[in-house]
């Protein structure tokens, strides 16, 4: 029962009837001042002093118990009377105040919004690395759960190559111009995109401004079929930083879809494993994409259509994991919250191994023994606007028969998360040099910054608007 509703309405239903709380208390037989507590929120009655009450003032039960306020300033009242009564406003030590017929109007919506503004920016605090942490993990066992394979947009996706005649073959600009074509939009380069963006949607006169560039990460092909995937999948404002990942990542897979249709792809890999040559490389080259995206594109049908269980890691030169997918029970460090990224990952894995191999020409191969079973993995390195990367997919060793570069001799071992496998200096290291070396270490100011905010985070809105304000129709 939600009293504060309950004697909102009350009162309202009362005073329509012209009764006042003494005569209404003689036809209930209920204290005038029990009713005053009822009227304010501070009492549940029982049901049937409700049935009484209802009667008397001339309305119904299911009236008085219902959830939508009778009158707007009556949803003021109610609203201002659970912030008072909410932890928030407990934590600012004011005083409380009294909800009355004798506050003013304007009075009233002063403190609702105030309150109402309050709430919002300790919102958008809220969106701490922890909470960004948070909701990456939940997002990634969505993406375990389902085998990191999304069947509805695969539909999508190849309804919209349908609808363009695209039927084989690498999805060439050309072919994502007439994409966007089809669904209305024209295409515009433009050498000032603002910073804090890769592609800007002008929705009212349905353009898509890019900006060319030569980063291996910023595809022009990707980038607009991902602004493509954000009206094609009904994207809106997202409510908060969960929701954003959740779309990007809907967005990617989408693109994703687009360059590699699931028939052809599917197809591709059935081949080369019937011929036990599955590699990543050469998905890259038979569709014309980046080995990130490749291997981001096994990763979604590995399981559902090669019955592959798999993991994937994109990690930072320095050690550091920047993005991770598994289903195959690889042992990845995690954090107490149970996040990946962040997290440093063991030197002796692949995915470290491979930035001291010096023929960068060829991917890397290697068997790693680790407390979760042994995996073969084969990885690569390559570098984005952020640095350098190395990028890996692993399976268990049962799967590894279908995989070129499974006669590798390459082989390491992993004793993580104990301390003592590589996170401890060796014991003779650190006896000629403990306390004997000071290093200057390099600052990660993004560490002590906050998580932007806003609805799309690190988005300068103002900045955005003016630009399209700025384009010449």
């Amino acid at each position: 029962m939600d009293v504060i509703a309950l004697g909102r309405r009350l009162r309202h239903a009362r005073k329509a009837a012209g009764l006042t709380l003494g005569a209404l208390s003689e036809v209930c037989g209920t204290a005038p001042s029990q009713l005053s507590l009822i009227e304010n929120g501070k009492r549940e009655p029982k049901l049937s002093l409700i049935a009484r009450l209802a009667a008397a003032v001339g309305t119904t039960t299911d009236e008085l118990l219902g959830a939508e306020p009778p009158t707007r300033r009556a949803a003021l009242e109610i609203e201002l009377e659970r912030a008072q009564r909410g932890p928030l406003y407990a934590s600012l030590g004011l005083p409380r105040v009294r909800v009355s017929s004798r506050l003013p109007s304007e009075a009233l919506e002063s403190l609702v919004g105030l309150q109402r503004e309050l709430e919002r920016r300790m919102e958008e605090q809220a969106a701490t690395p922890e909470e960004a942490r948070r909701a990456n993990t939940e997002l990634r066992a969505e993406m375990r759960a389902c085998n990191n394979y999304y069947p509805q947009l695969e539909a999508q996706a190849q309804e919209l190559l349908d609808a363009v005649g695209h039927r084989d073959g690498p999805l060439s600009h050309h072919v994502a111009a007439d994409l966007a074509d089809h669904l209305g939009f024209s295409v515009r380069f433009v050498p000032n995109l603002p910073h804090s963006t890769r592609s800007v949607t002008d929705l009212k006169k349905r353009r898509i401004f890019l900006t060319q560039s030569g980063a291996v990460d910023h595809d022009a092909r990707t980038v607009l079929l991902q602004a493509l995937g954000h009206y094609m999948l009904g994207h809106e404002a997202p409510a908060d930083y969960s929701e954003f990942l959740r779309q990007r990542v809907y967005t990617n897979y989408f693109a994703a879809a687009l360059l590699m249709p699931q028939r052809q792809t599917v197809d591709f890999l059935q081949r080369a494993k019937a011929g036990r040559e599955l590699a990543i490389e050469d998905l890259r080259d038979a569709f014309a994409v980046s080995y990130e995206s490749a291997a981001h594109r096994f990763t979604n049908l590995a399981t559902e259509h090669l019955g592959l269980t798999t993991h994937f890691q994109k990690v930072h030169a320095s050690g550091i994991i920047h993005k991770a997918y598994e289903n195959d029970g690889v042992n990845f460090p995690a954090d107490h919250l149970g996040a990946i990224e962040g997290q440093t990952i063991c030197r002796y894995w692949t995915s470290r191994a491979v930035f001291d191999v010096p023929d960068k020409f060829r991917a890397y191969e290697q068997y790693t023994d680790t407390q979760a079973g042994t995996f073969w993995c084969t990885a690569r390195t390559e570098r984005h606007s952020a640095g350098l990367f190395s990028l890996s997919i692993g399976v268990p060793f049962q799967h590894v028969k279908w995989f070129r570069g499974r006669d590798t001799s390459e082989r390491s071992q992993s004793r993580c998360p104990d301390e003592d496998c590589c996170r401890r200096p060796p014991a003779d290291l650190a006896a000629a040099w403990q306390g004997k070396a000071w290093p200057a270490a390099r600052a990660n100011t993004h560490l002590l910054a906050a998580m932007p905010s806003g609805a799309f985070p690190g988005v300068d809105e103002t900045e955005m608007y003016a630009f399209l304000e700025s384009q010449p129709d």
